[in-house]
């Protein structure tokens, strides 16, 4: 990495020289404070991570495993300063601790938490004309999401039962074979229960007949209640390696139609306008319809029981879902007897949350409200999941199978908690007494100092002409929080010219009044004059989780791949 040449105007040759990595000013300085002669010993170590790192209890042992660790990088006495640079910026220094695992309270009931939650599961990509497969559920279920969501049709002889977007030209794939792949892959990543949300399109039936596979398929591992309806939901804890069905108990066989709906087939799929999805939406922005899409989900059942279902069916249903009779009061009644899933769109929440914020704060408390993507998303896009969790709402459902910012900032949420799936709703959704309202504005709980020294890793994972035919890249850093409208804002550095390896040494701060449901969203872009900016690299990370002092930050693609090299230096501090 000396020398770099890019041709331009065909005759002609730019070079570029390219420096190596080396430690920013600021880690120099802090190098010097805490070594003697040019050599950090384990006891200046130890100083460092109490001192930047507020590792308060860290010990000599601990500077010396960590000393240990990186035992090929360093001189035998101590750091020198490119190896206490090379460990900072290293894999054993992350942003979140990857040694912290499953720590919240798992005994609490089921909604006392925010469950990674899919919508259409099975669909491979776009809501209109996809496959239909078991593959994307296993990959979700592999990543952590704890709720699939399987909508079930019978086949076109009507005697199986075939898994499919309703009406659309999405090709089938069979359930029994969705099952049978939901058993063997739902605790790879987690032991926490797998719920399955049905939307169900049946004849009583073929009812029974889906009661037989799911019984055949999970035995054991399927939980049913002992009564009809629950007074109160298990927690985690007692339902591990469990799977649970969740559908309503249907008014009546909805027949599909034949013919596909009005203008589907040839309906545009509408792609993002960037690459990477557009900015997430704010919530002041929002223009709400109160007219039903054209794909919206059949969630408008009158009532929570009905004579009219095959009795075996019924009784594998642990989660009953249901609206009730009347208007959103009506819907949004606290039982004190049973507990319930409610299901809104996300302009139905909305709507609701103009006049009933408080009140869907508090049926969230015990019941079950699942948040689910308008229906003209043909595109498999995303909404922004905070005006779900503000609300208490546990199951706010993504299209796992696209990618975009908000796919990203519901990522970022579900790294808190060992990544298993299930996030305790902190205990200001949760207090009794005193009901929080999203809309209120309250004052500044802490600030979230973060400086963004310097980037490195483009150069070994993209092509020299990847980002700039003519030159060495651009590179800028956003960074911001998602999180209650007070909190939620975006800044950004200034873009340093023709350099692999930038230096920004630029600090932010973000006062933040409800920093429990904060996520902070780190974007790189490459700056083009004439063109859209070009990615490169995001990482969305829970505040109530990010290791404070000077960490490494890796960084991932649009679909959330983590990129081999490309990472960022960055040191994060709350006042």
């Amino acid at each position: 990495m000396s020398k770099q040449t890019y041709k331009f105007c065909f005759c002609f040759r730019r070079r570029f020289r390219l420096a190596a990595t080396e430690a920013p000013p600021p880690i120099k300085a802090l190098f010097d404070q805490y070594s003697d002669n040019g050599i950090m010993t384990v006891d200046h170590l130890q100083r460092f991570l109490v001192d930047v790192q507020k590792q308060d209890k860290a010990t000599l042992e601990d500077a010396q495993a960590i000393m240990h660790s990186t035992a090929h990088i360093f001189h035998r006495k101590g750091f020198n300063l490119e190896t206490f640079f090379k460990y900072l910026f290293g894999d054993s220094n992350p942003a979140l601790d990857p040694n912290r695992l499953v720590h919240h309270d798992m005994n609490a009931p089921l909604s006392h938490y925010f469950i990674f939650t899919g919508h259409n599961s099975y669909l491979t990509g776009n809501q209109l004309s996809s496959d239909c497969s078991d593959v994307p559920i296993v990959q979700a279920l592999q990543k952590g999401v704890r709720v699939i969501e399987l909508d079930i049709w019978p086949n076109s002889t009507k005697d199986d039962v075939h898994v499919l977007h309703g009406r659309t030209l999405t090709t089938p794939v069979a359930l029994i074979k969705c099952l049978k792949s939901i058993k063997n892959h739902a605790f790879d990543a987690s032991e926490y229960p797998v719920v399955i949300t049905l939307e169900d399109h049946l004849t009583t039936d073929l009812q029974a007949k889906v009661a037989k596979m799911v019984t055949e398929t999970f035995g054991e591992m399927l939980f049913t209640p002992n009564a009809e309806s629950l007074g109160e939901f298990p927690s985690p804890e007692f339902l591990k390696r469990r799977i649970i069905i969740s559908t309503k108990p249907p008014k009546e066989y909805l027949k599909a139609q034949e013919t596909k709906a009005s203008g589907t087939g040839s309906q545009k799929v509408n792609d993002s306008s960037e690459a990477w999805g557009g900015e997430i939406p704010s919530f002041k922005s929002r223009t709400t319809s109160g007219s039903k899409d054209d794909l919206e989900e059949e969630d408008e059942e009158e009532d929570l029981q009905d004579d009219n279902c095959a009795p075996v069916y019924r009784n594998l249903i642990a989660i009953h879902a249901g609206k009730g009779k009347g208007g959103l009061d009506d819907w949004l009644r606290v039982d004190p007897d049973k507990v319930r899933r409610l299901s809104l769109s996300e302009q139905e929440l909305e709507q609701a949350a103009k006049t009933h914020g408080p009140q869907i704060v508090r049926f969230t408390q015990r019941n079950i409200l699942r948040v689910y993507p308008k229906g003209i998303r043909f595109d498999s896009s995303n909404y922004n999941p905070l005006i779900g969790w503000m609300h208490g709402a546990q199951m706010v459902a993504f299209n796992m199978q696209g990618y975009g910012r908000s796919l990203w900032v519901m990522q970022g949420m579900f790294k808190a908690n060992g990544g298993c799936g299930y996030v305790k709703k902190p205990d200001i959704l949760m207090k009794n007494d005193s009901i929080f309202d999203p809309r209120a504005t309250l004052s500044v709980k802490v600030t979230l100092k973060v400086t963004v020294y310097m980037g490195e890793g483009w150069y070994y994972d993209f092509s020299h002409t990847h980002f700039d035919a003519y030159s060495p890249p651009d590179f800028y850093t956003r960074v911001g929080i998602a999180g209650v409208p007070a909190d939620t804002i975006m800044k950004r550095t200034k873009a340093i010219e023709d350099n692999w390896i930038p230096a920004w040494n630029e600090e932010f701060e973000f006062p933040l009044t409800v920093p429990e449901l904060a996520i902070l969203r780190i974007e790189v872009h490459e700056y083009d004059m004439s063109e859209k900016d070009d990615f490169g690299g995001q990482t969305c990370l829970p505040i109530s989780e990010l290791c404070k002092g000077i960490r490494a930050v890796p960084l991932y693609s649009q679909k959330g791949d983590k990129y081999k090299s490309v990472k960022l230096l960055m040191h994060f501090d709350f006042v």
